[in-house]
């Protein structure tokens, strides 16, 4: 793995399967034109760091570890190698696929056995102890084999960061929470399509809308979002693809641009990028692009680029996208065994 770059230029964050032959969490520059990353250093001192997310002044950086016994780690961010802040802290939960930073707590989304756990943290970005609550989801759905009980795979802070969303592909619903003393609670479910298998949601920047990507259907959920009383409104269902796919799609992940144009989702199955058009409580599908490799499991845009984590090909690559259309072009890779996520700060 190469390692060159300048301090002071921004920076990305790689996460990845170390169970599966990935270096752990990567570290990378970022061209200030073209986008293209150039790889730093490395750090597995966590096993499979497959999700990451910074903290508000860029200076902590948090990894879940997708395990069996699950944990959450905070590193200090502030050299080459990211430095662990102190010992991971357990999560009273199986897999934790996703995090996210919500009231002076790190939550993370625990796949395995379907909860939300909250960690407090210091000001300084260190963990301020044990976990503080739990919230254990119920449920099911119709699909015999991926649906059997919760399976939480997302949660998040809304845009107003009153409340807290978590996305449950077992339960077919997404979750709207809040926190008191330390523990998540449930203010409200909503259900979403029987076997759609919701799996991440991207707000748009009016702070009214929400897009659901699910992963059993391979479609997007166009939904409303109330700030005010912490309710989703599902209004429609858009196709990720152009046509009916070979066998099952897994799309993965999903981004709104900045300006709230254009939407962009990630489908594994296909290997494939999606452009949608934002319209009036609704997505047009502009067209699709191969992600340049295989298994994009994460999506994430940065300055006008797109990136793609793809798993199983181990690389992340870049896209330019088209400021007219939406439509991502692909300009380069690099090499990350196993790769699963990418941040930038």
């Amino acid at each position: 793995m190469a390692v060159d770059g300048r301090p002071g230029r921004p920076r990305a964050f790689i996460g990845s399967f170390t169970a599966a032959g990935g270096p752990g969490l990567v570290t990378a520059d970022v061209a200030p034109l073209g986008g293209a990353l150039t790889l730093r250093a490395a750090a597995n001192d966590v096993p499979d760091p497959s999700y990451l997310a910074l903290s508000e002044d860029r200076g902590t950086l948090y990894a879940v570890s997708e395990t069996a016994e699950g944990a959450v780690a905070a590193y200090r961010v502030d050299g080459d190698r990211p430095e662990l802040t102190g010992p991971p802290v357990p999560v009273d939960g199986s897999g934790p696929t996703h995090l996210s930073l919500h009231a002076g707590h790190v939550l993370t989304a625990n796949y395995g056995c379907g909860s939300v756990t909250a960690v407090p943290v210091h000001p300084d970005g260190s963990f301020a102890g044990t976990h503080s609550g739990r919230l254990q989801h119920t449920g099911s759905g119709p699909h015999d084999r991926r649906q059997r009980g919760p399976h939480a795979h997302q949660v998040q802070p809304d845009p107003g960061g009153r409340w807290a969303v978590s996305v449950d592909l077992g339960t077919d619903s997404v979750r709207v929470c809040t926190l008191a003393d330390g523990a998540p609670l449930l203010h409200r479910e909503i259900a979403l399509r029987p076997g759609s298998g919701p799996r991440h949601l991207a707000f748009h920047p009016d702070g009214v809308h929400a897009y659901v990507v699910n992963e059993l259907t391979p479609t997007v959920t166009v939904c409303r979002w109330d700030a005010e009383g912490g309710s989703l409104k599902p209004l429609a269902e858009v196709p990720v693809l152009k046509g009916a796919p070979a066998g099952d799609a897994y799309p993965s992940g999903i981004v709104v641009s900045p300006d709230g144009r254009f939407v962009w989702t990630a489908t594994r199955g296909e290997d494939v990028l999606s452009a949608f058009a934002v319209e009036a409580d609704g997505l047009r599908l502009v067209g699709t692009v191969p992600c340049g490799g295989h298994w994009p499991r994460a999506l994430a845009h940065h300055d006008g680029h797109l990136y793609a984590a793809n798993e199983r090909s181990g690389d992340v690559t870049w896209f330019t996208v088209d400021e007219a259309t939406g439509m991502p072009c692909y300009d380069g890779f690099v090499q990350v065994p196993a790769a699963s996520c990418v941040v930038f700060g």
